[in-house]
């Protein structure tokens, strides 16, 4: 599972990287950029599992401050799902795993959605793309198909687990051990 879930963060981090050369004005990601990093979202099992690992790997010091943003952050998640789920891609909640320099402590195995912030992406036929970039309403741009990478994602989280492969979590619940 580690390793085609790796692939597949080369293929997209190889995409995001030729999109970035050819519209370097348009992207304006830069170390300590961290509004995609404020998004509620949630993330596939194997996304989940890889993430989970290798925070378990962390010092015992960083990973008890990680565990005080990430109660936070799930509580924020819990209250806007039971409260209004429709409007849970509104919700700002900071990433347990940012730093105090606004820098991801697990960059390496961050989740798909983390690597494609920045750039142009559709899913379901609707485009998005970061607030802070330079790109264009109604101009035409690479875009990267998100569901194409869901459908993949469920494939890998498969050979993990089938019966959880197709449930989604927020990082703080990975975080919190509260995958089921």
């Amino acid at each position: 599972m580690e390793k085609e879930l790796r692939l597949l963060f080369g293929q997209i981090d190889n995409a995001v990287k030729t999109v970035s050369i050819k519209y370097q004005k348009e992207i304006r990601c830069k170390k300590g950029c961290s509004d995609c990093c404020n998004a509620a979202f949630d993330i596939s099992l194997a996304e989940a599992r890889l993430l989970r690992k290798n925070f378990l790997i962390l010092g015992r010091k960083t990973r008890k401050q990680i565990i005080k943003k990430a109660r936070t952050a799930q509580n924020l998640w819990d209250e806007t799902v039971a409260r209004e789920p429709q409007n849970i891609h509104k919700l700002r909640i900071p990433c347990p795993l940012l730093n105090n320099d606004e820098e991801c402590l697990l960059y390496e195995v961050r989740p798909v959605n983390c690597r494609t912030y920045g750039i142009p992406t559709e899913i379901n036929g609707s485009g998005h793309v970061c607030a802070l970039s330079g790109f264009l309403p109604g101009k035409s741009y690479p875009t990267i198909r998100l569901n194409v990478i869901q459908n993949e994602l469920l494939r890998i989280s498969k050979e993990v687990d089938p019966k959880l492969a197709g449930k989604r979590w927020p990082i703080s619940a990975i975080l919190l051990e509260e995958i089921k």
